[in-house]
């Protein structure tokens, strides 16, 4: 009987030496595992930076050929202004010129 209970007694302090093997190497894993994942969540933040940078320069670029355009259009419609007021006043003198005869 004391002898069962010897091989008992060193089986629990086999399977207890195994689980702490077991728990070492795991522990020893930790710092690696957490360092990958660390990494993983750098690269991913990283990622989604780098394409929410894209877009707002994609976006800055949109808006300022928008302001471009629109700054061209002015400046047509100003000078279309300056070209309709010349030939008004220019149609005006024909006319002028025509009724009182002086053509």
């Amino acid at each position: 009987m004391n002898e069962n209970r010897i091989r008992q007694v060193l089986e629990i302090e086999k399977r207890a030496q195994e689980n702490y093997e077991a728990a070492l190497k795991e522990a020893q894993q930790l710092p690696t595992l957490a360092e990958q994942e660390a990494q993983e969540i750098v690269n991913k933040a990283r990622a989604e930076a780098e394409e929410e940078a894209r877009q707002i320069v994609a976006k800055a670029k949109a808006e300022d050929e928008v302001a471009r355009i629109l700054a061209e259009a002015e400046e047509k419609n100003r000078q279309l202004e300056a070209q309709t007021i010349s030939n008004f006043d220019r149609a005006v003198n024909f006319i002028i010129d025509r009724v009182t005869g002086r053509e």
